[in-house]
């Protein structure tokens, strides 16, 4: 990475800020601009503290829409402006609404991506002037969300094309149940709205390569998996027995991920001949609960509070099932790590987990892991004895790993479809 030696100004509270230039480049092709500004984003944390939000994050991410913006219209060269979620749709709002600001990037198309609606970026309306809108703009109309200011619908109202991570979350949000107050938008602007599935890079989630597992394996020999289970177990102390089922999960612990409902079913699931083992950090009623679980179990129930990526890996491959009953889950990218590993998802059937992970049928043989449907713990058991009755059959289990070892959710399909819709909205 290196300076540039271009800096962008940006005025925002009667001072004036400015932001250094830098740039790299990936896989030798791709060149990368990077803002620099360490009086908004040099800290410890990118958007929180555990004790809450920056209170200065409107400001921070209006100075980066802004910077942004003024950093390409000195460029080109830029044919389309993909934003991200709240922290970035602030740019499209204002290049729509403030063309005279940006002549540069007139023909400019515009794509906004939402990845989880949970989080919006509301702030209260005294913090308007950070904007640098047109104070018509708090309306309904346009970013006032129920009085306050709404950064996500900057890139939902203004954007020419609308994209969430998944095509079962693009019907989800159009519906109360998973639109959080903003679904009468995502009816409104259907015609433009399309779900892909976020990909995966095999360079860093594949066991025939990973560097942090006890033996590498491939799709061709499972059975190089069985080390795998047998560090994992005595990592987190567990009896080492390849016969016990070993369930794992990586995870925030939130009731978005449905760890309520985990909660609700984990000892009627320990009563059952398995093992338990758990990487993450979340809210801290969920942490005490898993923690004393672990004392609770010991032996049958690992329980790491932490998120350790090497340890991630080792409990993607040791694990012989992987456990998501999400309430609900916009994409979902760990269902998928799961597949490449052999490690078979049992998964709640919403947003991308329904369209990623298909229920085995051990009289065909197709399907790659086991759903549910009612966010009841009734039905969470129900699919994960679904699956103990299959892994004691070891070889419809076989079948199922290969089935998941063998599906390609790699990143160059996911791109080959943004291509597309970039490709659609410049012929417009």
């Amino acid at each position: 990475m290196r300076y540039t030696g271009t800096r962008v100004a940006v005025s925002t509270s009667g001072r004036t800020e400015e932001a250094q230039v830098f740039t790299t480049v990936l896989d030798e092709q791709i060149q990368v601009y990077l803002i620099r500004a360490d009086r908004y984003f040099d800290r410890d944390y990118l958007y929180a503290t555990p004790e809450g939000d920056y209170a200065d994050n409107a400001e921070r991410f209006a100075f980066f829409a802004r910077a942004a913006l003024e950093l390409l219209g000195g460029m080109d060269f830029p044919d389309v402006l993909h934003a991200h979620d709240w922290q970035a749709a602030l740019a499209i709002a204002l290049l729509k609404t403030q063309p005279e600001r940006y002549p540069s990037l007139a023909s400019i198309r515009t794509v906004f991506t939402l990845h989880n609606l949970g989080y919006q970026g509301l702030f209260s309306p005294d913090q308007w002037h950070l904007l640098n809108l047109d104070p018509a703009l708090f309306s309904p109309e346009g970013l006032e969300f129920y009085g306050k200011i709404n950064f996500l619908k900057g890139g939902l109202v203004f954007a020419e094309a609308l994209t969430t991570v998944s095509p079962t979350y693009a019907q989800e949000i159009r519906t109360s149940e998973y639109g959080f107050g903003l679904e009468g938008i995502f009816q409104q602007r259907s015609a433009n709205l399309v779900g892909i599935m976020n990909g995966v890079d095999y360079k860093v989630w594949n066991p025939a390569t990973d560097p942090f597992i006890a033996q590498q394996y491939t799709a061709e020999d499972p059975s190089r998996k069985r080390p795998c289970k047998a560090a994992l177990q005595a990592a987190f102390g567990l009896a080492q027995d390849s016969d016990i089922p070993l369930l794992g999960a990586v995870s925030r612990l939130t009731s978005q991920k449905g760890f309520d409902l985990l909660e609700a079913a984990l000892d009627e699931l320990l009563h059952r001949d398995v093992q338990f083992v758990l990487l993450g950090t979340g809210d801290a009623q969920h942490q005490d609960y898993f923690k004393t679980a672990a004392a609770r179990y010991p032996g049958k129930v690992g329980v790491r509070i932490a998120y350790e990526e090497a340890l991630a890996h080792k409990i993607e491959a040791g694990a012989d099932m992987f456990l998501m009953p999400s309430r609900y889950e916009p994409s979902g990218l760990t269902q998928l790590y799961s597949l490449k590993y052999g490690t078979i998802p049992v998964v709640r059937a919403t947003g991308g987990l329904k369209d990623t992970i298909e229920e085995f049928d051990p009289a065909t043989g197709k399907g790659n892991g086991f759903c549910f449907e009612p966010f009841e713990a009734s039905a969470f058991l129900a699919a994960v004895n679904r699956a103990l009755a299959v892994f004691q059959n070891k070889n419809q289990w076989k079948t199922l790993m290969t089935n998941a070892m063998t599906a390609d959710y790699s990143w160059s399909r996911s791109a080959s479809e943004y291509l597309n819709l970039y490709r659609r909205l410049l012929k417009e």
